[in-house]
């Protein structure tokens, strides 16, 4: 696997959210492993020709607001020096507002990014400057990078993988490995298997046989992983058989096992299902909220 430095994208509104959002990133990641930019969209008020005939109260509020975001940020890439990453890795960067905020953060990550980092709701103490849900608007972007958004405050070290066969969810096993790689966390490999997709493929050999092909999809998975450098030891698989949802199946096993971190693939293809983003993925997202989910491109 690519043993450079990961170059992290993590956009960051002044909320209590975005701060455990970099609290997260800081704490996930081995200090040699990263390069993370905290960056802000900012909107320039006083450029603005609705406030002109309010320029002094404008001008005056903007410096405030100016100065309460430098602070977060100083306070944000604390969190990182204080895990041991070196301080010439650790870049803050506030970029005038241009194309929206969405727009902006997508723009900047092409900047050669291997992921973008969100707080899933955006809700700034910065007096006027609300995001909303920008995580919400970020899924629909045709993102080349995984997207990860923190909910709440996530525990760090344990992460579980829903796991299909699919095309998706192998792109989403290559890039737990790249995680797993950089940090000193444990990994799962979830199967779900659905009573609908029992009922249809598997109705006359019984759930045995479905058990049986999960259990051959997620051997290989683990061998693959053990290909690319990383110990059979830090991995383990679970199977859910019969589910109804395999979204819902993956949220609940992550919440009753401990894993604050639940990776997915943007697409699959399951047996006789597509499940596109506005289903297993976008649907982890909605139920997941005190965690952080990773979905992978």
């Amino acid at each position: 696997m690519d043993a450079r430095r990961k170059k992290i994208l993590v956009a960051v509104d002044g909320s209590n959210q975005a701060f455990e959002a970099a609290r997260y990133v800081s704490q996930l990641f081995l200090p040699n492993s990263m390069e993370v930019v905290l960056f802000h969209s900012f909107w320039e008020a006083r450029k603005d020709p609705a406030y002109r005939h309010r320029h002094a109260f404008i001008a005056e509020w903007m410096t405030e607001q100016e100065r309460a975001i430098q602070e977060f940020l100083e306070r944000a890439r604390q969190l990182f020096l204080e895990q041991g990453v070196p301080e010439n890795v650790v870049i803050t960067k506030i970029k005038e507002r241009k194309l929206g905020i969405v727009r902006d953060i997508v723009e900047e990550c092409q900047g050669g990014f291997d992921a973008l980092v969100v707080g899933r709701e955006g809700v700034s103490k910065l007096k006027d400057l609300v995001w909303g849900s920008i995580a919400r608007e970020l899924i629909g972007y045709p993102l080349t990078i995984p997207l990860c958004v923190v909910g709440g405050t996530p525990e760090v070290g344990r992460i579980l993988l829903g796991m299909d066969g699919s095309e998706g969810a192998v792109k989403a096993l290559d890039y737990l490995g790249t995680i797993l790689q950089c940090t000193n966390c444990e990994g799962a490999l979830f199967h779900v298997i659905k009573s609908f997709d029992y009922v249809i493929v598997y109705a006359d050999a019984g759930f045995e046989k479905a058990e049986r092909a999960a259990k051959i999809c997620l051997e290989k998975a683990i061998c693959h992983l053990e290909e690319e450098g990383l110990s059979r030891d830090r991995m383990i698989t679970k199977i859910a058989v019969g589910a109804d949802s395999c979204s819902r199946a993956i949220v609940e096993k992550a919440r009753e096992d401990g894993y604050g971190t639940i990776v997915v693939g943007r697409r699959s293809l399951s047996g006789l299902q597509e499940c596109f983003l506005g289903r297993v993925s976008n649907n982890v997202l909605k139920l997941a909220k005190q965690m952080a989910v990773w979905v992978v491109p």
